[in-house]
């Protein structure tokens, strides 16, 4: 099995916000997409709105680029569902679209997009609006640090803490802890942390995950001091977002 990974692209993979691009004009979404790339995002494409909703479904992003007119289902649609699930409420969402009429504007914010950006417009105002959306909705991405209860993991020196003695971890066990404690409460499946923390590979088998996270779990705990990785059976794992906690 093998697991060797560039350091770079390793660090990169689970701390960079993933966007997902749903616009069927090829020529704009590989603009964008060379464009989000080049700021360090994590971005995934889809040119229809039925194939955006599975994607959404299986693996949520940070953030959606969403086209108003798409084969399929419509932006309108599929930001209207977004909405109305649990999961998904507070994606943050951005429009694109050609209907620059304050009405249509109105009718793209009123089923719950967060911004909305008319036809043609500016990449770097475009890409100005991600960062600034991604900072609102997800501050834990622009963080330095990442505490919960008596675990502190530091981004910047790249250690780890609990109370008062240092825990050492592999790179791959601390960018799982990591991707884990920025959502704590929230299950992942053993493809989802594949995917976010060692980059999509036929090369490596779900079971590594397992493997990995009992290496975590070894290193974090110690005698009769709480685990504070739930598992959930059938479907994965999650940082206990009671960790820590009265």
């Amino acid at each position: 099995m093998n697991e060797s990974r560039s350091p770079v692209r390793e660090a990169a993979v689970s701390r960079a916000p993933r966007v997902l691009i749903v616009e069927d004009e090829q020529a704009l979404a590989l603009l964008l997409s060379y464009n989000l790339e080049a700021e360090g995002y994590l971005v995934d494409r889809a040119d229809r709105g039925d194939e955006a909703e599975l994607r959404l479904v299986e693996n949520p992003p940070d953030l959606v680029i969403l086209d108003w007119m798409l084969p399929g289902v419509s932006g309108l649609e599929i930001c209207r569902r977004l909405r109305a699930r649990e999961e998904t409420r507070t994606l943050p969402v951005i429009m694109l679209t050609a209907r620059g009429e304050e009405a249509e504007r109105v009718r793209g914010l009123s089923v719950g997009a967060d911004d909305y950006v008319v036809k043609p417009f500016s990449v770097p105002e475009l890409m100005a609006r991600v960062r600034s959306l991604l900072r609102r909705a997800s501050p834990e991405r622009v963080s330095g640090k990442l505490v919960a209860g008596e675990i502190e993991l530091n981004r910047e020196t790249r250690r780890v803490r609990r109370a008062s003695r240092d825990i050492h971890l592999g790179p791959t066990e601390f960018r799982l802890l990591e991707y884990l404690m920025e959502k704590p409460g929230r299950v992942f499946s053993r493809a989802q942390l594949l995917d976010a923390v060692w980059g999509l590979s036929s090369e490596i088998d779900e079971r590594t995950v397992d493997v990995h996270v009992g290496r975590l779990r070894k290193a974090l705990v110690r005698g009769r001091e709480r685990d504070p990785i739930r598992t959930v059976r059938g479907a994965g794992y999650s940082f206990d977002e009671t960790f820590g906690k009265a």
